[in-house]
């Protein structure tokens, strides 16, 4: 008998998905979660980086730019701990404090409501996949119809 591991059958194991969910959950989960990783690591790059942009949001938040890839190595690692599936909802926790602080420091900076409340968005994005996948989360936090 052949076995095949596949991604389903990983996140499955590792994550408790529930059995009964709505078929759409799991592509809307994978396509969520693939970008986000993948914005969380262009962030991680541009840190390390050190565009022009980057260097003009540092400056207009007051930031030391030499900050940059502490932030970004930080960021990194978050994004380590979101994909490993076994740590993903300790990762998720982790991010939401980051952007927390990203809200925090916008607003303080008088950054638009958009450039303030986009570490909120991107926070909610972060959670969609855990809670759609998770069958432990959704039991922390049920929403009803």
């Amino acid at each position: 008998m052949v076995y095949v591991i596949t991604m389903e059958a990983i996140m499955e194991s590792s994550l408790g998905l529930q059995s009964a969910r709505p078929r759409a959950a799991v592509p809307v989960a994978r396509v969520l979660y693939v970008l986000a990783v993948l914005f969380m690591l262009f962030d991680v790059f541009g840190k390390f980086t050190l565009p022009a942009a980057v260097v003009d949001a540092f400056h207009r938040q007051g930031m030391p730019i030499a900050l940059a890839p502490v932030i970004g190595g930080l960021l990194l690692a978050l994004v380590i701990l979101y994909v490993i599936p076994r740590t993903s909802v300790l990762g998720a926790v982790l991010l939401t404090g980051y952007l927390g602080g990203a809200c925090a420091i916008n607003m303080r900076a008088e950054f638009s409501a958009f450039e303030t409340l986009f570490p909120v968005l991107f926070g909610v994005i972060v959670w969609i996949p855990i809670y759609l996948l998770n069958e432990r989360v959704r039991a922390l936090i049920p929403i009803r119809r």
